[in-house]
């Protein structure tokens, strides 16, 4: 059985209401019903969402302890975490891909968003594609993982 890690950062619990425009209407739940339907019989997608920068380093670090492949919209802390930064640096250190998502895409939007902090140390950035991005982040870590993870 190959579990995946879904993390989701600051706001992304309030998609379907913020900013439709932008984010779309479907909510986290529906982003895992997709996931799910998609994932391959003995995957399962573990799907989390948090506002807090300390709870999305911990679960990186539980990634890392239990061989999770991961799948990681950081949100807002993609500009300037760089505690973020080093804990995607931990896992892609430890053999494991990590594909950086994002729902729309940063480099058509306000300058700051220009600019990752996470990207560098990555395993592949999907970005500008809706729930697209996730869908195609886990048919690649998927074909990425380590076998037996």
């Amino acid at each position: 059985m190959t579990r995946v890690l879904v993390l989701n950062g600051p706001n992304l619990g309030r998609l379907g209401t913020r900013e439709p425009d932008i984010y779309g209407s479907e909510t986290l739940e529906d982003l895992r019903t997709q996931l799910e339907q998609d994932a391959p019989d003995g995957v399962t997608v573990d799907l989390r969402q948090t506002d807090d920068e300390g709870t999305l380093i911990g679960w990186l670090h539980e990634a890392v302890d239990t061989s999770m492949p991961v799948i990681l919209n950081p949100a807002a802390f993609t500009h300037y975490s760089y505690a973020l930064r080093d804990a995607v640096s931990i896992v892609t250190e430890a053999g494991l891909p990590l594909i950086e998502v994002h729902l729309s895409n940063p480099h058509a939007r306000e300058e700051f968003r220009h600019t990752s902090v996470v990207t560098g140390v990555a395993t592949g950035v999907i970005a500008g594609l809706g729930f697209d991005s996730y869908r195609l982040a886990l048919s690649a870590v998927l074909r990425r993982a380590p076998a037996g993870s």
